[in-house]
């Protein structure tokens, strides 16, 4: 598989070298699964500063009237219909899943890790938290399809933090089962198994973004980024969340709370994430898991997206994707 770049140089006159000419570069990749390009930009100063906030007084000040705490959770959270889950809302550990009362999809779920965790720093995520709040989502996703048997398409989401788009700061995940696919859900749908191993095998032979195989789960950095910092994973024979069983969601959960831990080490506490599925019956492809980092709360803070990302679908980043890989293997060693 051919994994395609080329670096374009530019030239300026520098002020900081007393507008002499100085040269300039960007290298363009473009995805070997679905074709998009990425561009890595070399900047003078991180595009995602770290924040000078105390995080942890600016999430406590947003703790009164917080729907998903301790003292309201019970009563401000709706229940699912007793036709797709008795209890109306379903619990692991200390995880906590109930619909959304804003329907992003047909049918919409929001799980919080705790109750009592109304701010959840990353580099406090711990795998029993991640495993048990993916358990519950895909508990919600398995309901769904026994109910609803024209869903589906299905997603575990996440946004950490309002600037990765989240309206609560309390952590939690989001769930999506529908009719209809996402672009992307169907962009990779039309990725064949086949190719999803070939891009694999290519790049544990090369190495520099290979991360770590973790029995059913590998995990890489992206060659062409949609956001700063991506790792993806990748599962082998499974094309749904409905098919994660026990041990696979353990393993992924796992490996989950590994970057986020990572991401805390460099600086990051906002994220995202999408856990991209396609139809059980039908669908000749992977599911496949994709994490980002976002700008970091600030009083005032530079916001990650920007025409780049939204109008051209292309992400502008600045580090680069081997450099994150060899960071990120630590964290699955031993």
């Amino acid at each position: 598989m051919e994994l395609k770049r080329q670096t374009y140089a530019g030239e300026i006159l520098d002020p900081l070298r007393g507008f002499a000419p100085a040269r300039t570069s960007v290298e363009v990749r473009w995805d070997p699964l679905l074709g998009h390009p990425a561009r890595l930009v070399s900047s003078r100063a991180p595009l995602l500063p770290r924040s000078s906030l105390d995080l942890e007084a600016w999430a406590g000040s947003t703790r009164k009237g917080c729907p998903f705490c301790p003292e309201r959770v019970l009563e401000a959270t709706p229940r699912l219909v007793p036709e797709i889950h008795a209890a109306g809302r379903i619990g692991h550990g200390e995880a906590l899943l109930f619909p959304n009362v804003l329907s992003y999809w047909q049918h919409s779920s929001v799980s919080i890790y705790s109750a009592r965790l109304h701010f959840l720093p990353l580099e406090h995520m711990t795998e029993r938290l991640m495993v048990d709040n993916l358990a519950t989502q895909v508990e919600f996703v398995r309901a769904v399809m026994g109910f609803d048997g024209a869903a589906t398409w299905s997603s575990i989401n996440a946004n950490h933090l309002p600037p990765s788009g989240s309206s609560i700061v309390h952590p939690h995940l989001q769930g999506g089962v529908d009719p209809a696919p996402s672009a992307l859900q169907a962009m990779f749908a039309g990725v064949p198994a086949e190719r999803f191993e070939d891009y694999l095998a290519t790049e544990r032979a090369l190495g520099e973004r290979f991360i770590a195989d973790t029995g059913r789960v590998r995990w890489l950095t992206s060659f062409a980024p949609i956001g700063f910092n991506e790792v993806r994973a990748v599962v082998a024979g499974m094309v749904s969340p409905s098919q994660l069983d026990e041990p696979t969601t353990a393993e992924l959960g796992g490996g989950i709370a590994r970057v986020l831990n990572l991401y805390a080490e460099l600086g990051y506490q906002s994220f995202n994430m999408a856990l991209l599925g396609a139809p059980e019956d039908g669908s000749d492809t992977m599911l496949n898991l994709r994490l980002v980092c976002r700008s970091n709360p600030d009083v005032t803070y530079r916001s990650d997206a920007m025409y780049s990302e939204r109008l051209h679908w292309q992400a502008m980043v600045d580090t680069s994707p081997e450099e994150l890989a060899e960071r990120a293997r630590a964290r699955f060693a031993g």
